[in-house]
């Protein structure tokens, strides 16, 4: 049902959304000026508005080695946050019925509704601690992506981050301790949610022009990473609670995989930023400035 109304409304977006800056109708020429001028601050290199089909966007992108270690990275990073289909599971094993269970796995979900019906067992202990989990999320997640772009850092922030989950699928899966469990149900979300929204980020910043291709490579590594939900919906078994250890020491791994891939990127754009450092220089000594035709200045984010 959701799908079908996404879909729904992806037809009338591709109409409705402007392409760039210059070509938004419904910005001042100011305005326009202004959001022209903040694209080339962001990557030094003006809007680009020369006719580049969709099809050479596509062409670019996949001969493009970096595409295919983007999309493996979104692939993980989403398919690490598939323990979110199975917090339900995962709660249920704190000995709460089905009903209550739900209630606590919502981040809507009432403080005092919950707590009154958890009174007769063991107090408000699971929504003082579950609700919050996905409201620090929330507050780390915004946190991170201002230091990331603070300090032009991505990859040590999603190292950091994926640690962190990496630590609480082995939590979950080691221990039946509630207190431990708990402990886990933040690390999780707080660590992998708040990974891909750095990485949403950062797979646009690293293809920046032509715009078609960055259109292409955001496009690509979203529609594959996004199979991840499609077998990541079948890792916690049932049967193999109330640890589940299978599907949480498969989690641990990619969540470490993730992390690892993050800085494997970060040398891969240290290199590239080498190679333009060189490419600029030998500009210089040719031309006596640097050419007109690159990106002049750009750097890669890692």
């Amino acid at each position: 049902m959701e799908g079908v109304v996404t879909i729904g409304v992806s037809f009338v977006a591709a109409f409705v959304l402007p392409d760039y800056p210059a070509t938004t109708r419904w910005l001042s020429d100011e305005e326009k000026a202004f959001a022209a001028w903040r694209l080339l601050v962001d990557v030094n290199e003006a809007d680009e508005l020369r006719a580049t089909t969709i099809w050479q966007g596509v062409k670019l992108a996949l001969l493009d080695y970096r595409l295919y270690i983007f999309v493996l990275f979104t692939h993980l990073s989403i398919l690490s946050m598939t323990f979110q289909y199975f917090f339900p599971s995962i709660v249920q094993t704190l000995g709460y019925d089905k009903l209550i269970t739900l209630l606590l796995t919502v981040p809507g979900t009432s403080r005092t509704h919950c707590s009154s019906l958890t009174a007769k067992k063991r107090g408000s202990i699971v929504t003082d601690a579950v609700l919050p989990a996905w409201f620090a999320t929330f507050i780390v997640a915004v946190f991170v992506n201002w230091t990331a772009a603070h300090y032009n850092d991505r990859s040590i922030h999603i190292f950091c981050l994926m640690i962190l989950a990496t630590a609480g699928n082995v939590i979950a899966t080691a221990s039946t301790s509630t207190g431990a469990r708990f402990f886990a149900m933040f690390l999780m979300p707080v660590g992998a949610v708040s990974t891909y929204t750095l990485v949403v980020g950062w797979v646009a910043n690293s293809f920046p022009r032509p715009l078609v291709k960055r259109s292409a490579v955001i496009a690509i590594a979203n529609m594959i990473g996004n199979t991840a939900s499609i077998y990541g919906s079948y890792m916690y078994d049932e049967k193999t609670g109330p640890q589940y250890v299978p599907g949480g020491s498969a989690n641990a791994v990619i969540s470490f995989l993730v992390a690892v891939l993050a800085i494997v990127l970060r040398y891969i754009h240290k290199w590239e930023n080498k190679k333009l450092e060189r490419a600029d220089r030998e500009a210089i000594e040719e031309d006596g400035e640097v050419a007109r035709d690159g990106p002049v200045g750009f750097r890669y984010i890692y």
